[in-house]
């Protein structure tokens, strides 16, 4: 390829024309993710199990190109909610290109309490996650065109925490989670083997320490002595690393996962 044939810079980060499936946007950091790729030009259909409160969320959203954002119902722990969430968008969108895996439903309880129905219904997170990829792998092998799917991790699917930055404050980590997370990234490098030859990609974005306000006080003091940056992540710096595994800037990468971290994992 000439360079004057090459895309440039801003045309591989343009999301004009996508259209992205977003779970989870109406939190923290999910908010964050949607707002940049709605940014970057693309289509939002937000889910929520409440459909009015997954409108509002997209009433909300930047559309600097007039795109119309949507919300549908989707409750990523219920298959048939999946079912038919998914074949709503669809139907409402014309369209689903990027598929981003970043609802959670928590759990509270840590290795001290957690109950074995609470530990398999976080599990049931991940089994949720899976469920969304194939519809969106089975939709675009059937239009013939490429997919997306960004799982959201974490950096405790791949560290264990540090007991001391919780005690005293709050319950330590739950297991639960970090089993969850770490299973996610696996799922990640599994799928994207499998479906590289169906042209889509299958990548994983892993946040680090972005405690909200809502936070146990000191905590994200605590959580700051054990990163190497010092300081806690603020949402919208994952913006960019969502809009790059969404856009063909990443269009060689699958079965990565991308650490926004600070360096905690670097340690």
């Amino acid at each position: 390829m000439k360079p004057t044939d090459e895309p440039t810079v801003q045309q591989l980060f343009d999301l004009k024309g996508k259209t992205v499936l977003i779970s989870g946007a109406s939190g923290y950091l999910g908010g964050a993710m949607a707002r940049g790729l709605a940014e970057a030009g693309a289509r939002l259909v937000i889910s929520s199990r409440d459909r009015s409160r997954a409108e509002q969320t997209a009433s909300e959203l930047p559309d600097p190109h007039q795109v119309n954002h949507l919300g549908v119902a989707l409750d990523h722990m219920q298959e048939a909610s999946i079912d038919e969430g998914f074949a709503n968008a669809v139907k409402a969108a014309g369209q689903i290109d990027v598929l981003v895996n970043n609802g959670n439903d928590p759990v509270g309880e840590d290795w001290r309490s957690v109950t074995a129905d609470a530990f398999s219904r976080h599990l049931q997170n991940a089994t949720g996650y899976f469920l969304l990829a194939r519809k969106l792998r089975d939709h675009v092998v059937e239009r013939q065109a490429a997919g997306c799917v960004i799982m959201i991790g974490s950096m405790y699917g791949v560290v264990g925490s540090y007991p001391e930055a919780y005690e005293g404050i709050c319950n330590a980590s739950p297991v639960a989670y970090h089993t969850m997370k770490g299973g996610l990234i696996h799922q990640t490098r599994h799928l994207a083997v499998y479906w590289a030859k169906d042209n889509v990609r299958v990548n994983c974005l892993s946040p680090g320490p972005f405690p909200s306000e809502a936070a146990p006080d000191g905590l994200a003091a605590r959580l700051s002595e054990h990163s190497p940056m010092g300081r806690m992540g603020k949402p919208s710096e994952l913006k960019g690393a969502a809009v790059f595994l969404a856009s063909d800037a990443s269009s060689y990468i699958t079965g990565q996962n991308l650490l926004v971290d600070g360096g905690w994992t670097a340690w």
